[in-house]
C-alpha cells in the first residue's frame, strides 16, 4: 500500500513539474492591439545615421534586440528626437497563455509610460511581471544604444 501512495505520489509531482516547464510561445504584437501575428514576418527595423559633427542622433526608429525570457521573447522599437525618447512601439511580447496576456496588457503600458518620462530605459519593474520587465528594459536599452543615446 506504501509503494501504491509512494508512486502516485512521485508521478503527480513529475506530471506538475514537466507542465511548469512547458515553453511558452511568442507573438508579434500591434501595440498590444492583439489580432494575429503574420506568419514568417519580423518587423522590419529602421535606422537614422547620426550626423557627421557632434554625434547626438538625429532622430529615428530604432529597433531594439528581441530578448529571451523564461516566458517568451519581449522586443521594442524606440523612437528618438533630438536625442530624447518620444516613442517606444511594442513589437514581440509573451503571449503564450491568458495570464501571460493579462499580465502584459498590465505591464506594458506602464513601462512605456515611465520609460517616456524618463525618456530612458533606467525604469523600475512592474510587480508581477519581473520577466517582462527585464525583457522590455534590456531591449529598450538596446534599442537607445543603437540611437547613441
Amino acid at each position: 500500500m506504501r509503494r501504491a501512495v509512494l508512486t502516485a505520489a512521485s508521478t503527480c509531482s513529475l506530471v506538475v513539474l514537466l507542465l511548469a516547464l512547458k515553453p511558452h510561445h511568442t507573438a508579434v504584437t500591434s501595440a498590444l492591439g492583439g489580432g494575429t501575428p503574420p506568419t514568417g514576418t519580423a518587423p522590419s527595423p529602421t535606422w537614422s545615421a547620426p550626423p557627421a559633427s557632434g554625434g547626438h542622433p538625429v532622430g529615428g526608429t530604432y529597433t531594439g534586440d528581441p530578448v529571451d525570457t523564461r516566458y517568451g521573447t519581449v522586443q521594442v522599437a524606440a523612437t528618438v528626437q533630438g536625442g530624447k525618447l518620444t516613442a517606444v512601439k511594442v513589437l514581440q511580447v509573451p503571449s503564450g497563455s491568458g495570464r501571460d496576456q493579462q499580465i502584459t496588457a498590465y505591464a506594458v503600458p506602464r513601462l512605456t509610460q515611465e520609460a517616456l518620462t524618463t525618456h530612458s530605459a533606467h525604469i523600475d519593474a512592474v510587480s508581477g511581471a519581473s520577466y517582462t520587465s527585464q525583457g522590455y528594459i534590456q531591449s529598450l536599452q538596446s534599442a537607445l544604444d543603437k540611437a547613441g543615446v
